[in-house]
């Protein structure tokens, strides 16, 4: 099928708040223009159930690369999303029981015709930290726990460790504990909700200092170039949003033998679009919500990522 006859739909947050230079959703929009699709935004609130039914209220979305003027909605209008060739599910953590509830919706919506990406069951299935342990021959050592106690123990062992909540992104409530922290106690209280909420710990990786790789693979196969995020002198944290620099850099071996053990299990569960983060030698989250990095690596190596995941979604449609 050519994207000449698409209908797309796209559940993103507020298109009024991105930063277009930044952001993948529009460099996907931006592809999908280019290529002549029909595009229906949506937003989370947009979705239904009608008996058994997956409806939307979308509005026709017209989007340009321009930084001051790039989108333009038409009127409202309530549609099957079955209908729709292809829906981009888009919306970013934090991943919570109203994201769920969406990937129900577009799973009616997937039963009915239309191609989701990624895969809603998989969305649901495959939580972004959590995931890593179904590849413990990739990942550092990784506890995820409730308890207190184990978590002051596996410091103790390790003596410097990463500690972050399993829903989150961005960076956002991620703490490197070292042993003898006076604050460690109280920053597990937090994660764990006083032991009553799952969060991860896992033993700090030094080359964080050269970078948090975010790795785009598309249909399971990679693209040859990763997004190195350098943290800033005073943060731990490689994560763009809270201040990190991006660098291009060609794949080593060791990311090409992560991907090839990750990647065709992404594909087999229908996850097309999906990011790696990789420190040193070792993959430490699996991103298939809503992965960034597109335009990034589009403007350093001179890519077209975006077009690339619309060749392998047409090549799923055919």
């Amino acid at each position: 099928m050519s994207a000449n006859s698409l209908r797309i739909g796209v559940v993103m947050d507020a298109i009024e708040s991105i930063t277009p230079k930044k952001d993948s959703s529009l460099a996907m929009l931006l592809e999908a223009t280019r290529r002549g699709a029909e595009i229906h935004y949506l937003q989370q609130a947009d979705l239904k159930l009608l008996a058994g039914e997956a409806l939307g209220n979308s509005r026709i979305l017209n989007v340009r690369d321009d930084s001051s003027d790039w989108f333009t909605l038409g009127s409202e209008q309530e549609i099957r999303l079955g209908e729709l060739d292809v829906i981009l599910m888009r919306k970013d953590p934090p991943f919570d029981m109203e994201y769920i509830y969406s990937t129900y919706i577009l799973e009616r919506a997937e039963l009915a015709g239309a191609m989701i990406v990624n895969r809603p069951q998989s969305l649901r299935d495959m939580n972004e930290k959590a995931y890593i342990a179904w590849f413990a021959e990739c990942a550092p050592l990784t506890m995820v726990t409730r308890s207190m106690s184990e978590m002051r123990a596996f410091l103790l062992e390790h003596g410097r460790i990463v500690v972050k909540p399993l829903d989150g992104m961005g960076g956002k409530s991620i703490f490197v504990v070292v042993a003898g922290d006076n604050n460690a106690n109280v920053i597990f209280e937090t994660l764990t909700d006083n032991g009553n909420r799952y969060a991860m710990a896992q033993v700090f990786i030094p080359e964080i200092s050269e970078g948090d790789k975010r790795i785009l693979l598309i249909d399971g196969d990679p693209i040859p170039y990763a997004l190195a995020r350098i943290p800033t002198a005073d943060d731990n944290r490689g994560n763009l949003v809270m201040g990190a620099v991006g660098k291009g850099l060609e794949l080593s071996e060791r990311d090409r033998w992560i991907c090839a053990r990750v990647g065709p299990v992404l594909r087999e569960r229908g996850v097309i679009f999906a990011g790696i983060d990789v420190i040193g030698d070792y993959m430490t989250e699996i991103n298939v919500t809503s992965p960034t990095g597109i335009r990034e690596l589009d403007t350093a190596f001179d890519l077209n990522i975006a077009g690339t995941l619309f060749d392998a979604i047409e090549a799923r449609l055919a």
